[in-house]
């Protein structure tokens, strides 16, 4: 399809999403946040697309925040609350496709771009980029679950920082605290995301799906139900056509051909 707010490539198995909106640092306005849901549902039913890598257009930002014109024009309290549960509903579609996305965060993550990142399963952030829930210098509180999904990656006391100052916090402080996965120089961002990705592209399809499941819904329960959860889903993929080859491949002394849908 083609996208007004986006750009989309596919590299075998990876789908690769660009959020191209560069003139106003990849702000998400409506139009952005309705495509890319759209992108994603289209990802996801693709069985030939085993992970995605999100990230954004130009030298200077993944995404710095919801568009200011957009907040300034709602007309009451409804219509605000109506825009930002299309923004959860989106960072709520990406945690839960069965395959991974992972972030590439070249530059700025403000905002409702930094709960975007944070939706993703993986974040790599590029040694220049920022980020930060800035949203308390307009008077208004983070949206798009940044609230949320920052005490959950961060900690309470980093996600009070961070929403109750508005401050930004740089890539290696993100990845202290928790925020980023990793960090490189930003010449070789996009080579780290592709290579991640071909990593997770080269594994069973439905094994990915199971083990993505586990930590998001085991996260939240008491370890005895989480371990429940995850030898649940250990059964149900034993016999599978995927473990079947994974297990054999392994006896043969061989690389394994995932081809599951």
């Amino acid at each position: 399809m083609k996208y007004e707010t986006l750009l989309e490539e596919r590299d075998g198995a990876v789908a690769i999403l660009t959020l191209n909106r560069p003139s106003v640092l990849n702000a998400l306005n409506v139009l952005m946040v309705r495509e890319l849901g759209t992108a994603l549902a289209a990802i996801g039913e693709d069985v030939r697309i085993r992970a995605t890598i999100l990230t954004g257009a130009g030298e200077r930002a993944f995404a710095a925040g919801a568009d200011i014109g957009e907040l300034a024009a709602l007309p009451n309290a409804l219509a605000g609350a109506e825009m930002m549960r299309a923004g959860q509903q989106l960072t709520l579609a990406i945690e839960r496709m069965a395959t991974p996305v992972i972030a590439a965060v070249n530059g700025f993550a403000l905002g409702g771009g930094c709960e975007l990142a944070m939706a993703c399963d993986i974040r790599i952030a590029s040694d220049r980029a920022k980020f930060g829930q800035p949203e308390i210098n307009l008077g208004l509180i983070p949206g798009y679950g940044g609230s949320q999904r920052s005490a959950r990656l961060a900690g309470r006391g980093m996600a009070m920082l961070m929403c109750l100052s508005g401050e930004m916090i740089d890539a290696a402080e993100a990845h202290r605290v928790g925020l980023v996965e990793r960090v490189v120089p930003h010449a070789e961002l996009m080579i780290e995301a592709k290579r991640i990705a071909g990593v997770l592209a080269a594994k069973s399809r439905v094994a990915l799906a199971t083990v993505k499941r586990a930590i998001d819904r085991g996260s939240s329960l008491p370890l005895a139900a989480g371990l429940e959860l995850e030898a649940l889903a250990f059964a149900g993929l034993i016999g599978t056509p995927d473990a079947t080859e994974g297990t054999k491949a392994f006896l043969e002394k061989r690389q394994p051909n995932f081809n599951a849908d």
